[in-house]
């Protein structure tokens, strides 16, 4: 890779498999090193949005994802650059096990792993071991993971969930043969449990004081448990990256005018990559904030409007009673103003959700289902629309357990399989379960950008 050599401390936080304590371990190592003055920048593999806000409220800063499924391998260092510029370490957190990516029939097996990115960056792994079923046998596990894969330096190990005294010490003394040093052992605390429900983890935006006070109580045991020195010392052990930093302004073409873009926020549509509004700035738009279940009314000057994903199903009453900003919005969407809506968005704009009236903007009814609906998605655009010209190719992923019937309109927005077509294009308005980080298809936010440009300024005046 063309570029500098950029010196960036770094770890990634792994685990042999999912529900091993990644997340309130990873959330505590930044809060511990930020107590101590540091400046932390959080990353995520893969296209999770809710570990990245416990990460980013830690930290101080956006936590950010490194999905090479949704990016493309010659963004990832480039975009941890970016997100880790000015920071003194990174701690970038995993998903599911270590070796566990894509099971996609496109790419190889693998693919997109943590192992994978942790190769690609360069960095040590800290393998996060749920030892609360384990004797000896941990030293067995934690070998066979350090040997698996040449190319993957296990540099220390955390037993978390350790029962007792005892049980930590017989640990240790498995793991004295291992030839991984083991970094800490933090014992099982149930309140520190951070609440889920039918998507996985309660998004830190929707818990917010509480969400800050677990982040704090984490960075204290992590802080008391776990040897912060060690881990700084293995960051330190990375070799200079070669690269460029991210840079948005390179990815798009400016649009004068600078257009108001509305994104949809708060406790209802946490769901969102950094690198959008990023891009969007770049593109020429100014980037305003709008709260559905708070706001009656869109931003003053608005001509386009962003809805990414979230918990709509939640706060479905709250948002049908804002009467005000639904009708705001089906009249932009009535004038011309582009929208581009994801899963989340997808539902707030339907006709209603699980019986509560919505924006009323696309011809489909939506509502909670019980099947999880989850996975990468290889789409083709099959309309054209203020995204992207029919026939672009995109990667994706889906994740919800809500149905929409139709799933499409009559000029649908994507196919992805053999199941039919998906979404809804209508005038200005692109909606589709089909989530994307525009950091993979940067030429989204200037033909987003340059659409909103093109609406007459009265549209964006008609509600203040």
């Amino acid at each position: 890779m063309r570029g500098r050599a950029m010196r960036v401390p770094r770890i990634v936080v792994a685990a042999p498999s999912s529900n091993a304590g990644k997340t309130s371990i990873t959330t505590g190592l930044i809060a511990a090193l930020t107590a101590r003055g540091l400046t932390v920048s959080p990353h995520k593999v893969g296209p999770d949005y809710i570990d990245p806000g416990y990460h980013g409220l830690a930290a101080g800063r956006p936590g950010r994802n490194l999905d090479k499924w949704l990016v493309g391998d010659d963004r990832i260092t480039p975009l941890f650059l970016h997100g880790s510029r000015g920071a003194d370490v990174a701690v970038v957190e995993g998903v599911m096990g270590l070796f566990d990516g894509a099971a996609h029939a496109s790419v190889e097996p693998g693919y997109g792993s943590t192992a994978q990115v942790a190769a690609h960056l360069q960095a040590p792994v800290v393998l996060v071991v749920d030892a609360a079923s384990q004797a000896r046998s941990v030293a067995a596990l934690v070998h066979g993971f350090a040997t698996f894969d040449p190319t993957v330096r296990i540099g220390g190990v955390v037993l978390n969930r350790v029962g007792s005294d005892r049980h930590e010490a017989i640990l240790r003394e498995a793991l004295g043969t291992a030839g991984v040093p083991v970094l800490g052992a933090v014992r099982r605390i149930a309140e520190l449990q951070t609440p889920s429900r039918h998507l996985g983890l309660v998004p830190a935006a929707e818990r917010s004081a509480e969400a800050v006070r677990t982040g704090r109580a984490l960075g204290a045991v992590v802080e008391s448990s776990i040897d912060l020195d060690a881990v700084l010392r293995l960051a330190r052990t990375a070799p200079d990256l070669t690269g460029e930093p991210w840079d948005p302004a390179a990815e798009v073409t400016p649009v004068e005018g600078r257009p108001v873009v509305a994104v949809a926020g708060g406790p209802a549509f946490t769901f969102g990559y950094a690198e959008t509004a990023e891009l969007l700035t770049a593109a020429g738009a100014e980037v305003v904030t709008v709260d559905p279940l708070r706001d009656d009314a869109l931003p003053e000057g608005t001509r386009a409007l962003v809805v990414g994903g979230g918990f709509p199903e939640v706060h479905a009453s709250a948002l049908s009673a804002n009467v005000g900003l639904r009708t705001a919005i089906a009249d932009l969407a009535a004038r011309g103003g582009p929208i581009a809506a994801e899963c989340a968005g997808l539902l707030y704009l339907s006709q209603e959700l699980d019986g509560e009236p919505m924006c009323g903007v696309l011809p489909t009814t939506t509502a909670m289902h019980p099947k999880l609906t989850l996975g990468y998605r290889a789409a083709v655009a099959l309309t054209d629309s203020v995204l992207a010209p029919a026939g672009t190719r995109v990667r994706g992923h889906e994740f919800h357990r809500t149905t929409a019937g139709p799933a499409a309109g009559a000029t649908p927005a994507w196919q992805w399989n053999a199941d039919g077509p998906e979404g809804f294009v209508t005038g200005n308005v692109h909606a589709s379960y089909l989530h994307l980080n525009w950091a993979g298809s940067p030429g989204m936010a200037t033909r987003f950008v340059a659409a909103a440009a093109r609406v007459p300024q009265e549209v964006g005046h008609a509600h203040r």
